[in-house]
Order: structure tokens, then C-alpha cells, then sequence
């Protein structure tokens, strides 16, 4: 829906309303004005409204500040709240956690679309603020990084549009109603909506502005959209380019020329000058190009620029590029041409204190975890994350699951049993268009990241046409990634659905019974190892199965981090609380706490577990020998010094180092020429592989 000047509740039970004067998604590359502010770093036309706003609660939309947002309205009263931030954080309402049940389960007798007009917090947010200079005369824009679960904005009394899906940007046009000084801006956040039934996933029910809020305007000639393709070619030698570029604005006398570098800053391929037209195309074909992959991730730089008439700069567009094919090929997913194994989990954005705000710092602490541990794969459980995340991803290679903000597990499973009599979205035809806009809403912010290798069309909401018109999306608009989705293991007449076989929990011998069968698709665990209490073992037992069955593909830990949040204890002490801490119910207790990393980014001794049985070196140690088997796909041992030891009942009595540089998936016995020791004793000896150098995400020395 578009061009409504007029808010309407109605649409909050609606779910064919999921969008109003919303912005088109489009990718989230950076944009500048200049060299020199391309090389500062800073985005001249990008403003933080992230701090402190004016804030009113209401326990339901009755009781709401409904005229807040008008400019003459007395504000003084109002609290006040950081963003982002969820609500339920900073002092009002309550914490609610739930895992297959709606959390209205209980209170209120409802089905879908309908909602609790009684119970349905709203938060009714105000930031007032000045434009800058540099916004003067352009076109200017407001950015939602991420609401829940639905909003009604407003810029100086002017209703300016509406938005649904939590967890991609919401962006509405402010151009006609700014001024220069004194600017009003007005958010009316609800907790529920009809977007809440296609929210039920596994976690707190939190609400408000988590994520960034962001001004930005554009230069007269813009790159609105960019879409890079970067596959391998030649038997994935070569790299071969082609990037499709949106301009919008005064097109007139204006032109457009880019270069493609390498990490050192040179060029390796220039496309001359041509006019700027509403569509450009670069394309070309890169001889002896890096590829990237999760064990070296090689990325260049796409520089695009702007001129005017007078061969002045307008724009200047960066966005790394991966040159890496995904594909499904004799039954295998490959990476650059090699069967890939997931060493995967499941990561909710998550924070003892912030909830699902997480922080920059939260995520470099995450990913570097991740990449010491030996995983090398995430599923974004159960919706898209922060922008951020995937260009972390990017750069430490790390591969991605991506998943759509969908799940509707209350609407059709009960105690454990499918019962799909009144599931959303099935194949009701109301819902089409909402879950193929959150669909679209992910593939076009997330397009141009080289760690996503897969699309996910969300998690346990059955299956039906719906579902299935969100994959056909993601496969019409982007060929270069499958499609992954677990939910036709539920109904077998949406097998199309997925590119894979995608199953949770199932045991070895189940997985087992699907690869001896000649069975047509590779085998993912979207989710196994539920990582509850003094849990994961036994998962060798998986861990064996891709050494023995290639279209067994690895699986996804459930999960990463336990969700549980900071409280004061009766004593004063502050501790975790979990489901049913916060008098909240219906909830699910401590089954919150599923993570190898306690809520608070301490380490559980489960970790190790996991680091030992998704290392990519098999090391086994002998008196005078060490057989290393280099799992890596692409990667010699060549980064590698191996530390060797002989332990006599315990202690250390002799050591040595070695380098030696084992191939890719081969393996090869060192001899190492240790003393002969006639002390009588138990003697074990121990081998292991450290890093020479320093990493972005370790530094030399590390095991």
C-alpha cells in the first residue's frame, strides 16, 4: 500500500496491510561525496538518531498518548528511553518467554489475524532534531533498522507510512515535511499485530525500537540498488563479474565509471565512462582471480563513480565483492567446486542486558568465538540480523544460513504433533504477499554479502502455497543461491520448496537410513545437539556420519547462546533469569537456555566439545610419528607450527616443533625423532596445531 496520508488501526489486524509509504528494500551498500570522505570513512550524508527519546507507555492502545505526535503537543511529561532498546528492557511492561505457544495462549481466545485489543503494549516515541547542512536541497529518508512488531510514523504532525517485519528495514521518505530546525519525529510502536503470528519464534517476547535508526539523504544522481554477481569460471580459475546498478535522480549530463581492486589496492579491471542511465550493467571476465571462502576470505572493492557535466564528483558507491560459486552439483552443495561440510549453529542476536540490541562488540566478541571453536557456518535463527553481522561474515569467513523473519510453530503443532487445522500462512491467499515481502525484504538488503550461501524461507510454519511463493522468489531473483527450508518434512507436497533435505533432531541412524536410501537431495541438520544444560553428547556420532555419507552435509548446533536476562535477585545480587522469572505465562521456563556461551559471553565447558569435533586437522600422535589429516578444502597447513610433546605421567620432559605443509583433504605421517625414554611411567604424547601469525580473529600462538 502507498500514498495514504490517514493511519488507520484496522490495519493491525490485517495482514494484506504490511506496508504503508514504505520504501522499496534495496542493497545496503555505502555511499559517499568524495574521495576524501570515502577515505575517512565517514558517510557525510548518514546521521545516527540512535540515544535518548521522549517515551510513553500504554498497557493497550485505549490508554495511548493517541495525539502525541502533532507538534503542539506537550511532551515534557513524557519519560524518556534509550534506542535502540527493547521496551520490556528499560522499565516497562514484562519479559515474556514462550517457545511453541503464542504468548497470548491463556489470556485471550484469538486466531489469525486477530489480536488482544485489551493486552497489546504500545510505545509512543519522540526524537526531535535539527537538519545539517549537508541534507539541505536532497532528498532525505528515515531508516528503521529493526522494530517490533509493527509501527506508525509521523514527521511534524504528517502521518508518514507504516511498517511490519521486526527484523529488516523499515524506510519512509521525510522530503516534504522537514524543515531546517525543529523537526518532530513520532513512532507509535505495537507490541502485537497480525505480523505476530508469523512471529512465534523460540525466544523472549520483547517489543520496541531495537535496532539503528539512521537518517540519510541522497546526491542528485543516486545508486539506489546494486546487485553484484561474482562467480568462478574455468574450472574456477577465473572470476567473472556482473553488478546491476539502479541510478534514480537527475540523470542528465551525468556519467558513471568503476574499477574493481584487489586487497592491496590495486586495480584489476576498469569499465570506461559511459552516460548514466536508470539501469547499468558491469560485466567481465578476470583472469587468475582469489576466490573467497570461510578458510581464506578474499574480498576486492567495487568503487563506482558519479560525475557531473563538469567531471565533478557526485557519488562515489564501495561495496566488497567475494568471488565464490555455491552450487548444487552431482547431488552435492559445493563451494568453488568442493563438497562443503557445515560445521555449523544456530545464532540468536542475543545479550544478558540489551536482549536482542546487540552491540558492534557483541558481534566481533560472537565471530571470533566461532572462528576458534572451528565453526564455520551459521543459520540466522529465525530471522535476518544486523547489517553488520554479514559484513563481519564477510570479512572473517564465516557461511550463512540466511533466514526470513517467519515462523508460525503455535498454529499448527500441538504438544509436539502436527495439527495444521488452522496454520498460517499456509495457502491462504491474505498471507502471500507479507511473507514474500519479508523474503524480498532480506534477499535485497543481503544480495551482494559472499558469506550467504543459502536463502532460508523461515522455520517451523508447516508448509503450504505461501511458503513456496517465497522460494520461487528467491530462486526467480537470484540464481546463484539454493533455497533451504525445513518445514516440507511436515508435507511432502511442497518438496519443491527446498533444495535440500532439511531435518531437526533427527538421530544417526535416521540420517543414516536417508543417505543409504539413493536419495536425491544432500542432508542438512537445520537444527541438532540441543545444547540444553550438561548436554552435547554423543555428537560425534554425527560428526562421523560426512566422512562416510558425501551428501550428509553437516548440521546447525541448537543453539549458540543461552537467552537469558539480567535481573536483581530478593539479596540485591544481580543473576540471570530465565522463563518464568518475570511472572510472565504462558512460558517455557529455562528451555531458553540452549547456548554453548552462558547469556552473559562466558564460555561453557560444552564449547570444547564442539571445538574438538568440527576441527578441519585430525591430529594422531605416535612414539615417533604424527599422521595429519588436513581437512581443509582449500587451505594447506602452511599457516600452521605443530607443537609435539612427551608428558611422563603427566608432566612435561620433552618437546619440539615442526612445519610441514599438507595439502588440501590429503594427509600425510611426519616423523618426528623424539629421544627413547626407559623411565618407567605412563608416556602420552600430544600434538597440536598453532597459528604463526597473528589472524583478525586470534594471534599467533593460538591452539
Amino acid at each position: 500500500m502507498t500514498n495514504h496520508t490517514v493511519p488507520d488501526l484496522a490495519w493491525l489486524e490485517n495482514p494484506e496491510v504490511f506496508r504503508v509509504n514504505r520504501v522499496d528494500a534495496h542493497s545496503d551498500h555505502r555511499y559517499y561525496e568524495s574521495k576524501e570522505e570515502l577515505e575517512a570513512g565517514q558517510m557525510r550524508l548518514h546521521r545516527s538518531l540512535n540515544g535518548t527519546w521522549k517515551f510513553s507507555y500504554a498497557r493497550n492502545p485505549s490508554l495511548r498518548q493517541q495525539d502525541f505526535y502533532q507538534m503542539d503537543f506537550d511532551i515534557t511529561n513524557f519519560d524518556e528511553i534509550q534506542v535502540p532498546g527493547h521496551i520490556q528492557l528499560q522499565g516497562y511492561d514484562k519479559c515474556q518467554y514462550i517457545n511453541t505457544l503464542y504468548p497470548w495462549d491463556g489470556h485471550a481466545q484469538l486466531r489469525p489475524p486477530h489480536i488482544d485489543w485489551e493486552y497489546n503494549p504500545v510505545g509512543s516515541y519522540v526524537k526531535e532534531f535539527d537538519l545539517d547542512g549537508a541534507f539541505e536541497d536532497k532528498a532525505v529518508f528515515v531508516s528503521f533498522q529493526g522494530v517490533e512488531t509493527a509501527c506508525y510514523v509521523w514527521l511534524n504532525g504528517h502521518f508518514v507510512g507504516y511498517s511490519e517485519d521486526s527484523f529488516t528495514p523499515s524506510e519512509f521518505e521525510l522530503t516534504p515535511y522537514l524543515e531546517k530546525a525543529g523537526n518532530r519525529l513520532a513512532v507509535e510502536v505495537y507490541k502485537r499485530s497480525s505480523a505476530a503470528w508469523i512471529e512465534d519464534q523460540d525466544f523472549f517476547r520483547f517489543s520496541g525500537i531495537f535496532r539503528d535508526v539512521d537518517l540519510y539523504a541522497i546526491p542528485k544522481v543516486h545508486v539506489a540498488d546494486l546487485f553484484i554477481k561474482a562467480d568462478l569460471v574455468n574450472q574456477y580459475r577465473d572470476g567473472c563479474i556482473h553488478a546491476e546498478l539502479k541510478l534514480v535522480g537527475e540523470l542528465v549530463n551525468h556519467k558513471i565509471m568503476a574499477v574493481l581492486k584487489d586487497q592491496e589496492d590495486m586495480v584489476v579491471c576498469r569499465w570506461k565512462q559511459i552516460p548514466c542511465a536508470g539501469k547499468v550493467t558491469l560485466a567481465e571476465e578476470i583472469p587468475m582471480i582469489h576466490d573467497w571462502s570461510g578458510e581464506k576470505p578474499e574480498l576486492y572493492t567495487l568503487q563506482v563513480t558519479i560525475t557531473d557535466e563538469r567531471e565533478r564528483v557526485v557519488e562515489l558507491v564501495t561495496q566488497p565483492v567475494g568471488f565464490r560459486t555455491f552450487e548444487w552439483k552431482d547431488k552435492l552443495l559445493c563451494l568453488n567446486g568442493k563438497r562443503l561440510v557445515f560445521h555449523g549453529i544456530n545464532r540468536h542476536e542475543f545479550d544478558a542486558h540489551r536482549g536482542r540490541a546487540v552491540t558492534e562488540e557483541d558481534m566481533l566478541w560472537d565471530i571470533r568465538f566461532m572462528k576458534q571453536h572451528n565453526i564455520n557456518a551459521v543459520r540466522t535463527c529465525h530471522y535476518p540480523n544486523q547489517s553488520r553481522w554479514y559484513e563481519l561474515c564477510d570479512r572473517y569467513g564465516i557461511y550463512l544460513i540466511d533466514e526470513a523473519n517467519l515462523e508460525s510453530h503455535g498454529s499448527w503443532q500441538k504438544l509436539g504433533q502436527a495439527e495444521p487445522s488452522w496454520n498460517v500462512p499456509g495457502s491462504l491467499p491474505e498471507w502471500k504477499a507479507c511473507v514474500v515481502d519479508r523474503a524480498q525484504s532480506m534477499l535485497e538488503r543481503d544480495k551482494n554479502h559472499p558469506s550467504v550461501l543459502i536463502w532460508s524461507c523461515g522455520n517451523e510454519s508447516y508448509a503450504g502455497e505461501d511458503i513456496l511463493a517465497m522460494s520461487q522468489f528467491f530462486k526467480k531473483r537470484d540464481c546463484t543461491r539454493p533455497v533451504h527450508y525445513e518445514g516440507v518434512f511436515w508435507n511432502r507436497a511442497f518438496q519443491e520448496t527446498s533444495d535440500m533435505e532439511s531435518r531437526m533432531y533427527a538421530k544417526p541412524e535416521e540420517v543414516e537410513a536417508y543417505l543409504k536410501n539413493q536419495p536425491e537431495k544432500p542432508f542438512i541438520l537445520c537444527e541438532y545437539m540441543h545444547a540444553m544444560g550438561n548436554s552435547l553428547g554423543g555428537m560425534k556420532e554425527y560428526t562421523d556420519l560426512a566422512d562416510h555419507y558425501p551428501m550428509y552435509q553437516g548440521g546447525f548446533i541448537w543453539d549458540y547462546i543461552d537467552q537469558a536476562v539480567a535481573r536483581v535477585d530478593l539479596d540485591g545480587r544481580e543473576v540471570l533469569g530465565y522463563g518464568g522469572d518475570f511472572t510472565d505465562r504462558p512460558t517455557d521456563y529455562n528451555f531458553c537456555g540452549n547456548g554453548i556461551v552462558y547469556a552473559d559471553r562466558t564460555v561453557s565447558p560444552k564449547a570444547q566439545e564442539v571445538k574438538f569435533l568440527y576441527q578441519d586437522l585430525v591430529l594422531e600422535p605416535g612414539q615417533d610419528r604424527v599422521l595429519i589429516h588436513n581437512k581443509q578444502l582449500f587451505q594447506t597447513t602452511a599457516d600452521y607450527e605443530f607443537h609435539y610433546v612427551v608428558l611422563r605421567d603427566g608432566s612435561l620432559i620433552w618437546e619440539t616443533c615442526f612445519q610441514v605443509e599438507v595439502a588440501p583433504m590429503m594427509q600425510e605421517i611426519i616423523t618426528v625423532k623424539a629421544p627413547v625414554f626407559s623411565e618407567a611411567g605412563e608416556y602420552a604424547y600430544q600434538v597440536s596445531a598453532l597459528l604463526k601469525q597473528d589472524t583478525l580473529w586470534a594471534e599467533a600462538g593460538f591452539e
